[in-house]
């Protein structure tokens, strides 16, 4: 499957405009609702249209971008009157608001109503005497017209037989790009041959929204509300993933990044990846207790809110195998809170799914808000921050190279097999890994069927790990050089064993 991640394409161009007109409307706006509906011919400025048939398609597009981005729902498009761009603003001009699901949303009007699976002769078919792909057709579907090869719809059975035989490669396999991505088949088709999500089986890893080559897939924002808090005068303190590293350039370094935040007005700047070190420290301790002892089967890692919640709805019965420990993000809002009980706490990641983890109801409490670090970028660039030429005036020494690891699929797997090594030497581990809920979902079967017993295994929703998750700026293999730079940069390798309870093992996200 293609991925466009680090390529500057116009949908990019145009997520991160939206985003960068929302926070400055959050900063600069003095009559926010009538800026707001000016908002989308402040954006599609020009007559001829750019994008679709028409500027009028192409500023509904981005109304409902603006929506999502404020952290709004879409609006029915079916309705005679849909209400205005603005409609629900006074419930989301607050400083403090929840994600209210569905988080994932397809904007009916920039759906391209894709075909779903089919196969194609295309003009590059030579009609060769030899025509394999007739031969190979399990269905005699395919038949010779003018002399060039062509296949019949309704026979086809979509086995992709006479694709891998032709010499030309003259067959092509249409798919719909999200559903594609998706790996929990939660992606449907409405009536009109449009994508919609069936939030039952969606799992919001975000996959279909960095597939979609239309952009017409988006996911809400709490950038404008997290600017509200900031100028509340509260105090708000970031925690960062382990993965922002080179996610705002080359040049731009941990040190020099933490500076940044503090000149956007965050109070401090903490490293997600400390609460990473307590997980992988417990972690451990878990495995050589119940694993290693043979008193559970198998452990299943839990810091992808995707995985886990893939985990619970297609294989309930591995419930009590996935780990009763806080997630790195809120790990660290704790430690954060601890600290700073008056302050708000701002997780800022690569993922989608962490919006909804703080969402719920036992999490609320640590962290306040979830933004990625795309929606970051549009916070800069509203306040005409430029972090290059930033003076690096803090240091970034919070985490051991474990915490720093789990940016990267199979990360967090080898950070609790180094702790185990080290507190435990000589004891057995067995580690897998499963990064795309596809392959996720493979190895819980294999795990469910007895096959995977003494593993301690972790997954990760995203193919590549957390590096490539839906909120990312730069290129999948060029986040993972950094993350390794990072990690071996970090003081120590792994964190001191210690009594690794946070207050209590109350399992924040089995719920």
């Amino acid at each position: 499957m293609s991925n466009m991640r680090g390529i500057d394409t116009p949908v990019r161009e145009r997520r991160r405009r939206v985003f960068r007109e929302v926070a400055n409307l959050a900063y600069h706006s003095t009559n926010l609702k009538d800026d707001m509906e000016a908002l989308p011919y402040k954006i599609v400025d020009y007559e001829e249209p750019l994008y679709w048939e028409s500027v009028y398609r192409d500023r509904a597009i981005i109304r409902e971008r603006i929506r999502l981005a404020m952290g709004m729902s879409l609006r029915p498009e079916n309705r005679e009157h849909p209400g205005h761009l603005t409609q629900g603003l006074e419930e989301s001009n607050i400083d403090e608001k929840y994600y209210e699901p569905p988080l994932m949303q397809v904007i009916p009007s920039a759906c391209n109503a894709c075909p779903e699976n089919r196969y194609e002769v295309t003009n590059s078919c030579m009609g060769c005497v030899a025509h394999p792909c007739q031969s190979v057709c399990p269905k005699g579907a395919i038949s010779m017209k003018d002399g060039k090869s062509v296949i019949d719809q309704e026979k086809c059975i979509r086995c992709g037989k006479c694709k891998d035989i032709c010499p030309y490669d003259a067959i092509c396999h249409k798919q719909r790009p999200c559903k594609a991505a998706c790996g929990v088949n939660a992606i449907k088709s409405d009536r009109f041959g449009r994508a919609y999500i069936d939030h039952d089986m969606c799992v919001s890893c975000g996959q279909c929204m960095v597939s979609c080559p239309f952009g017409a897939i988006a996911d809400k924002s709490q950038i404008f509300q997290l600017i509200r808090a900031m100028q509340s005068g509260r105090q708000v303190i970031a925690q960062v993933a382990p993965a922002f590293v080179g996610q705002y350039g080359p040049k731009v370094g941990p040190d020099q990044f933490k500076t940044a935040l503090k000149a956007l007005g965050f109070g401090d700047v903490y490293e997600t990846a400390l609460g990473a070190d307590m997980g992988c420290m417990a972690e451990a301790e878990h495995y050589v207790e119940e694993v290693a002892s043979k008193k559970q089967a198998f452990a299943l890692t839990s810091c992808c809110p995707s995985w886990s919640v893939m985990a619970k709805n297609l294989f309930p019965e591995t419930i009590d195998k996935i780990s009763n420990e806080l997630t790195p993000m809120v790990a660290t809002a704790r430690i954060i809170k601890q600290e700073h009980p008056e302050a708000l706490v701002v997780f800022i990641g690569p993922c989608a799914s962490k919006k909804l983890e703080a969402s719920r109801r036992t999490v609320r409490s640590d962290v306040d808000f979830v933004i990625t670090f795309e929606e970051l970028t549009g916070m800069f660039e509203a306040k005409g921050i430029l972090l290059e030429e930033i003076k690096a005036m803090d240091e970034m020494q919070d985490a051991t190279g474990a915490g720093r690891g789990y940016g990267v699929a199979g990360g967090v797997a080898s950070a609790i097999e180094d702790c185990i090594k080290a507190y435990y030497p000589g004891t057995e581990v067995k580690i897998e890994h499963a990064e795309g809920l596809e392959d996720c979902r493979k190895m819980l079967l294999l795990a469910k069927a007895g096959r995977k017993d003494g593993c301690l295994i972790e997954g990760m929703a995203c193919p590549g790990g957390c590096i490539a998750g839906a909120g990312t700026n730069i290129t999948i293999a060029q986040a993972a050089k950094e993350v390794a730079k990072f990690k071996a940069e970090a003081p120590k390798e792994v964190p001191p064993k210690q009594d690794t309870r946070l207050d209590s093992r109350h399992n924040k996200n089995n719920e």
